[in-house]
């Protein structure tokens, strides 16, 4: 099946507010959503909104906002209050935002919050702002450190994000090998996930989904992803997250947010970042391999052109369990 991206935005707001949400946190979670399934990271697109609408049917909806907790010129702490991230982290970069215009520099923390999405969503919203961010976001220890079959940390991802005279340049990655929702979407599927991306319970490597996530995902890049992994690990205890974060529960965000002016002219900075990046796209790829790329370009090419088809696909399984709940 497919819908306009009218129609999936209208569908996802739809859910959202039967779910309990107002019409500003329906109209946050959709656009994340929506962006994600634009990109083509389709497995945090619709079929993420299944995944929320069983952590609310377990959990039940939030029974309070997003709050500040403690708050400094340049600092925030924040409580989720059990919110979805995507409300969490957008109210928690709204805040960094104004603090770093006015300050010039940031650091704004949240907790008590799950499914945060994409970091890059939020780092593009500061460098709209002329602003580079610097942004952590840890989980539920789905994670096996190098070396090791038990999950200690959380799909964990990191995102930097610059200002450019055009696009800006954002880097995002997990320091998993695989995406929790990556796992769930194939379980929902009835696929198998790739070889080495996991192991079950016994610690025996598993392509199965259901014994993956009852066991632990293998990390990005060895020993440096697992380091990486657990740095943003403690990124998310300072955002105030346990240690030992539970399932799907208590995440913390941490986001530092700075002008560029502190250092120099803004204007300057963009056209240096501009002018990097037109260097690095220029440089020679290897033999039979396509033109060189900065982080962010497959993304903003990918949506100006999934906009322009104006198309989302989106399974049976996923689309009949959003029009129940839609009503």
């Amino acid at each position: 099946m497919h819908l306009s991206v009218a129609e999936a935005r209208a569908l996802v707001e739809a859910v959202m507010k039967s779910l309990g949400h107002d019409k500003d946190d329906a109209w946050i979670i959709a656009d994340h959503i929506i962006d994600s399934e634009l990109r083509g990271l389709n497995y945090g697109g619709l079929p993420r909104v299944v995944s929320i609408i069983e952590r609310i049917g377990r959990t039940g909806k939030a029974a309070k906002p997003v709050e500040t907790m403690h708050e400094t010129p340049v600092s925030a702490r924040l409580a989720g209050n059990d919110n979805v991230g995507y409300v969490v982290a957008y109210r928690a970069t709204e805040t960094a935002i104004a603090k770093a215009k006015a300050s010039g520099i940031s650091m704004v923390g949240a907790d008590g919050t799950w499914y945060t999405g994409m970091l890059s969503y939020f780092a593009e919203m500061a460098a709209a702002e002329g602003l580079l961010t610097m942004i952590a976001s840890n989980a539920s220890p789905w994670v096996a450190p190098h070396g090791s079959v038990d999950g200690r940390f959380g799909t964990n991802p990191i995102c930097f994000g610059f200002p450019s005279t055009g696009d800006p340049v954002i880097w995002d990655i997990g320091t998993s090998s695989i995406m929790h929702a990556e796992v769930l979407l194939a379980r929902r599927l009835g696929q198998q996930i790739p070889e080495g991306k996991a192991f079950g319970p016994d610690g025996a490597p598993t392509t199965d989904p259901d014994t993956a996530l009852a066991g632990a995902f293998t990390p990005w890049g060895g020993h440096k992803g697992a380091g990486l992994g657990m740095v943003v690990q403690m990124l998310g205890m300072l955002a105030g997250s346990p240690a030992d974060v539970p399932e799907m529960a208590d995440f913390g965000y941490l986001m530092v947010t700075m002008k560029p002016d502190l250092m120099m002219p803004e204007a300057e900075y963009r056209q240096k970042v501009t002018d990097y990046a037109d260097s690095v796209r220029a440089a020679r790829p290897v033999a039979g391999g396509g033109p060189v790329r900065m982080p962010f370009d497959r993304s903003v090419a990918d949506r100006r052109a999934a906009l322009e088809r104006d198309r989302i696909e989106v399974t049976d399984l996923v689309l009949n369990r959003l029009r129940e709940v839609a009503g």
